[in-house]
């Protein structure tokens, strides 16, 4: 039975406070994942960030670890999320520094390319379709948006279980047969998906909606599959947020902008009329870090787009 708690004990800064947790946040030195990393820095978690380029990672680190408290944002790596072996080299080296992982999140992901299908002429649209897209392709859209994803979180699974069995967590609650188990779900993944996986039109790219839609599915298969380790699984699927993928490009500290005007021109409706915010992404996240309620979800921060277009 769930106990009652006294008022002053769900102040915001204990309820989302992440202190002395250990994360790691794969594509973290920018975009998304750097909105995640600081997110979890800033409220005291170690937070690694891996990615394919070290001086990026490197930069991040520099321009975003908190100038106060126990949080950090650490380079580690340079690592490729495709590779099974850098993904084992990657998690020897987080194993030679910490015994356990609270927090993964997957957010390594490449946008493919762009064929619109706004032809009504069959023969017209099969021409465009045809000549503008390749299955070698389509190949490394889901090599990286979702196999990696996979990858990535099987290789750390036996860090993330080890954070649930952990002296200082030794909470016991007590299951519906009445036997005790330690803090249940005490670990978690983020999967970084997209409203893309969500909605029924292309948006001119069919191999990133397609993958983004598989990346949704394999989030809950992986919540139910891993739910034995108590390890928990949710998914992000963002909207428009500034990255390098909406915008092709990042400044020197890892950011990038992404004005209304360009937002509004999506040829959809966005009822927000503009791009996510930093501190929007950093509420998802701490989220679905903290509430072990929560398991096999699809967080959608999209400004209201999904109400507006077919999808969900």
């Amino acid at each position: 039975m769930a106990q009652n708690v006294d008022t002053q004990l769900l102040k915001a800064e204990r309820i989302f406070s992440v202190e002395g947790w250990v994360c790691l946040v794969t594509g973290g030195g920018t975009g998304i994942g750097l909105m995640c990393a600081q997110a979890l820095a800033a409220n005291g978690a170690r937070v690694y960030i891996a990615g394919r380029r070290k001086h990026v990672l490197d930069s991040a680190a520099v321009a975003h670890s908190p100038h106060d408290g126990p949080g950090q944002i650490i380079p580690i790596g340079p690592c490729d999320v495709t590779s099974k072996a850098d993904l084992e080299k990657l998690c020897k080296e987080l194993e030679s520094r910490e015994d356990h992982l609270n927090v993964l999140v997957c957010n390594a992901g490449i946008s493919g390319p762009k064929a619109v299908p706004d032809l009504s002429d069959a023969t017209q649209l099969r021409a465009r379709l045809w000549e503008k897209e390749e299955p070698s392709e389509w190949d490394g859209v889901f090599r990286t948006n979702v196999t990696s994803v996979y990858f990535t979180t099987v290789a750390f699974l036996p860090l993330l279980q080890a954070a649930s069995t952990r002296p200082a967590q030794q909470q016991q609650h007590a299951t519906a047969s009445g036997s005790p188990r330690h803090l249940w779900m005490g670990a978690n993944v983020i999967v970084i998906s997209s409203m893309s996986g969500l909605m029924r039109g292309s948006q001119g790219h069919f191999s990133y909606n397609a993958a983004k839609g598989a990346t949704v599915h394999l989030t809950k298969l992986m919540a139910t599959e891993f739910d034995k380790t108590g390890i928990r699984v949710n998914s992000i699927a963002p909207g428009y947020f500034p990255s390098e993928m909406t915008m092709s490009d990042s400044d020197a500290r890892g950011k990038s902008y992404l004005s209304d005007d360009i937002v509004q021109g999506k040829g959809h409706p966005i009822p927000a009329a503009r791009a996510g915010s930093d501190e929007e992404m950093a509420q998802a996240c701490l989220f679905l870090a903290k509430n072990r309620y929560v398991n096999g979800e699809i967080l959608v921060v999209d400004g209201g787009v999904l109400t507006q277009v077919p999808g969900r």
